[in-house]
């Protein structure tokens, strides 16, 4: 019974995915829905893409055993991004008129910062859609008995069946479906399980001293460490793609701002309830934390003590989570892969051949990114991983090029290359600090130090251009 309603859900969302095809006349439809989107589903979209397996299954389990600092990498991390982006860059990239953020590398930076940026992003995404891959493809086994290897070749042609038909307006329409699953679903068993406990306030209080401390240990090493927690997400999301491609398929640069202020909402909000369930869980089956190490905390839970009509709700909130996470991941990197290495290189590319390109890449994004589960089975791990480069290489060339007039070009590449370099020397000396955040601070040292010992006009010729309204446009 279960299953069934399951696939006649999985079967709605690829429906969804064709009829939302409709809209998706050219490249522009697709790549950012026509910019016809209202500020509501910019918000819900945003919330989503971020809102997948690591916040249901990966979460719970570090919540119950380490307190509420697990929340930190996610809900907090992920809430701290989303307010430095709606008050600090949706204004500045939405009136570039751009589809990717690595279109600001070229107008910024030049074509070679271009590629560079987009390699390395398109590179990050593989992690993070392989998780949600990997957490289907988990649902997968124990509805269906699959192996999880066939668990993740279904999942993956799931998720590019919709959105290779429809783009960013099916990516749209499911997640507006999919947020309401989430949200109702989630709500509903917090509810069931507050009635079979003490209540939710009466387990909150019962928990040891310190579980909801969300400050370090005193000392300069763990300090930088929980520094870390927070840059993660916080810090190394900020030049997401699957951020600006909502950011600007907003009708107005306001909704495009009230957006992600109300995506910012959602996180938080909505992101800390599945770990209040798995408290709520504990409780109850404290035997469960050993399931698949803590990760399968909340799907056992439910299928091994809920009736089911709660398992059925639940699935599909759990599904609609790892669905809408996947497809706006599967989107972001083929569209940079579309537009800023092969379309880039291919000036003559008409407008139908570039909207196939998209297409094809989102097939191949899902084809490697389902490569990497073969390599890595947590969840947890892939979701950090996958911005941890993009963290010391891209973001302070993205922060400084748009704040600071004298970033040079040189700055730009003595930034991405001397992160890059000192994060990964760091990882392998394993130093005590994160490696990241050594990552960090010398691509900021290094930035800083390169456009001042070698300047140029470059940010001259980048006001020149925009003020002149040569911002590139899909169309033009």
């Amino acid at each position: 019974m279960v299953s069934l309603f399951i696939s006649l859900y999985l079967l709605l969302t690829i429906l969804i995915g064709f009829w939302a095809a409709k809209r998706v006349k050219n490249s522009e439809d697709y790549m950012i829905a026509g910019k016809n989107l209202p500020a509501f589903i910019v918000g819900v979209t945003i919330f989503s893409t971020w809102f997948g397996s690591e916040m249901i299954m990966g979460v719970p389990g570090y919540f119950v055993q380490e307190g509420a600092q697990a929340l930190i990498i996610d809900a907090g991390g992920g809430t701290l991004c989303l307010l430095i982006v709606a008050f600090f860059f949706v204004r500045p990239i939405y009136r570039l008129n751009i589809l990717t953020v690595n279109d600001f590398f070229k107008m910024r930076y030049g074509k070679r910062v271009e590629t560079i940026t987009s390699l390395i992003l398109i590179l990050s995404y593989f992690s993070w859609v392989a998780s949600q891959l990997l957490a289907l493809a988990y649902i997968f086994e124990s509805l269906y008995n699959w192996p999880v290897n066939m668990g993740v070749v279904v999942a993956a042609g799931i998720v590019v069946l919709y959105t290779y038909v429809g783009g960013m307006w099916a990516v749209s329409l499911t997640d507006l479906i999919q947020a309401v699953v989430m949200v109702l679903g989630l709500g509903y068993i917090l509810f069931v399980l507050n009635q079979q406990t003490e209540g939710l306030l009466k387990v909150i209080s019962d928990q040891k001293e310190g579980f909801f401390n969300l400050f370090p240990e005193s000392g300069f090493i763990n300090w930088t460490n929980h520094l870390y927690l927070w840059m993660i997400f916080g810090f190394g999301s900020i030049v997401s793609q699957e951020i600006y491609q909502r950011v600007l398929a907003a009708k107005s640069e306001k909704k495009a701002r009230n957006g992600v202020f109300i995506g910012a909402f959602f996180m938080f909000f909505v992101g800390i309830v599945p770990s209040l369930i798995g408290l709520l869980i504990y409780t109850i089956h404290p035997e469960l934390i050993e399931s698949n190490d803590g990760q399968n905390l909340l799907p056992a839970m439910v299928t091994e003590y809920f009736s089911i009509p709660v398992q059925i709700i639940f699935l599909g909130a759990l599904i609609s989570a790892i669905l809408s996470t996947s497809s706006g991941a599967v989107l972001a990197p083929a569209t940079v892969f579309a537009e800023n290495l092969i379309k880039s290189n291919r000036t003559n590319l008409t407008d139908q051949q570039l909207l196939l390109t998209t297409r094809i890449s989102v097939i191949l994004m899902a084809l490697i990114s389902g490569g990497y589960t073969y390599f890595n089975d947590s969840i947890h791990s892939l979701v950090v991983n996958s911005v941890t480069l993009i963290t010391v290489s891209m973001t302070f060339p993205f922060i400084l090029g748009i704040y600071w007039s004298k970033s040079s070009v040189s700055g730009a590449w003595f930034g991405i290359i001397g992160g890059a370099t000192v994060w990964f020397g760091a990882l392998l000396w394993g130093t005590a600090i994160e490696p990241t955040l050594w990552g960090v601070v010398a691509s900021l040292i290094c930035m800083v130090s390169g456009s001042l010992l070698l300047p140029d006009n470059s940010h001259l010729k980048f006001l020149k251009e925009t003020n002149n309204g040569h911002s590139r446009s899909h169309k033009g």
